[in-house]
């Protein structure tokens, strides 16, 4: 598995994990401030597409998993 992949598979957990944690319809719902680390996955996604700088993408490189 390559970087980008991680990335992406990182990302769609994250959102999910905390608009279900989030969101008052969810049965695991604990607090609608879970929501603002739904915003700072989206927005990081945002501005890594436009710089190529994504913290994750550095971590995963130093841990030794392949660039994709």
């Amino acid at each position: 598995m390559n970087t980008n992949r991680m990335v992406r598979i990182f990302a769609g957990a994250f959102v999910l994990i905390s608009l279900a944690l989030g969101a008052p319809a969810s049965p695991m719902f604990v607090s609608s401030n879970w929501l603002w680390f739904t915003a700072f996955v989206g927005a990081n996604l945002f501005q890594s597409g436009f710089t190529r700088l994504c913290p994750l993408e550095m971590i995963l490189k130093r841990l030794g998993v392949h660039e994709g």
